[in-house]
């Protein structure tokens, strides 16, 4: 009975961790090329139920009688990597990619850290010295600097903010019919080694490989989050459910007990 209660408990523990999960994508439905989280659950290892000091058994080795199911855990959370729809917007400076790839940033922290971050937003501006950057203020990096890991002046993306301007499917930026510069698309080899840094923007973490991106770069759109809010919805009410379910087996279980401590104990 008590193994009935760990059971439910852990049922529940883990259902409040998929709410979690669903509640932070629900929150980011709306953001600019979001992805969403996921999370798959696992039951922990069964272990052998043995006799405790048990002398009877042949060589005074313990007896196996049969095998417990130690409950539920949190198997692991990943991102969902499917493309999200587009959004068409007209404006200049917003970009969406079609395919795998990041937008590669010159991120600076409040502590004055400069460091390279990779997003799929590409909801950008264009400021009074012609240099692309992102709505918080961070430089968008050119083909060179994203493919070599390299930023500071000659690695941003610098046009003519006094002219119009075209980006092709390539990234690459004309202006008067001459090609100025080309826009930062990265892609990685092994998706297991980026994290969600914060801020719509992504890390990649010792041992990650950039290569080149097949992505092709949309002008004038934004790629919407891929977040289908009545699937979460829906994915809300199972988890709520589920959670009442583990709710009502302790109740059970705790009467269950306590009959058996003060009505069966007295006979």
């Amino acid at each position: 009975m008590v193994k009935g209660l760990y059971t439910a408990y852990t049922g529940m523990v883990d259902e409040q961790k998929r709410l979690e999960v669903l509640t932070n994508n629900l929150a980011n439905s709306a953001t600019t090329g979001y992805k969403k989280e996921q999370m798959v659950a696992q039951s922990f290892d069964e272990r052998l139920a043995i006799k405790i000091k048990d002398t009877s058994a042949p060589g005074n080795r313990p007896e196996q009688i049969g095998t417990i199911v130690l409950g539920v855990k949190v198997g692991e959370t990943f991102t969902n990597w499917d493309q999200g729809a587009f959004n068409l917007t007209e404006k200049e400076s917003d970009f969406a990619l079609a395919g795998d790839g990041f937008f590669a940033i010159e991120h600076t922290d409040k502590a004055g850290n400069t460091t390279i971050k990779y997003t799929r937003d590409g909801s950008f501006v264009v400021d009074n010295l012609g240099y692309l950057r992102t709505s918080d203020g961070d430089y968008v990096l050119n083909a060179d600097g994203a493919m070599n890991s390299q930023y500071g002046d000659g690695n941003r993306v610098q046009i003519d903010p006094n002219m119009k301007y075209e980006v092709n499917a390539d990234g690459r930026i004309t202006q008067n019919s001459q090609e100025v510069t080309t826009i930062g698309v990265i892609d990685v080899a092994d998706y297991d080694y980026i994290n969600k840094y914060g801020d719509n923007l992504y890390d990649l973490i010792d041992g990650g490989q950039i290569i080149e991106s097949e992505a092709a770069v949309m002008q004038g759109a934004l790629e919407a989050s891929n977040v289908n809010v009545v699937d979460e919805m829906v994915d809300m009410i199972q988890i709520a459910r589920a959670y009442e379910a583990g709710q009502k087996v302790i109740q059970t279980e705790d009467s269950t007990l306590e009959k058996t401590v003060n009505q069966v104990g007295r006979v």
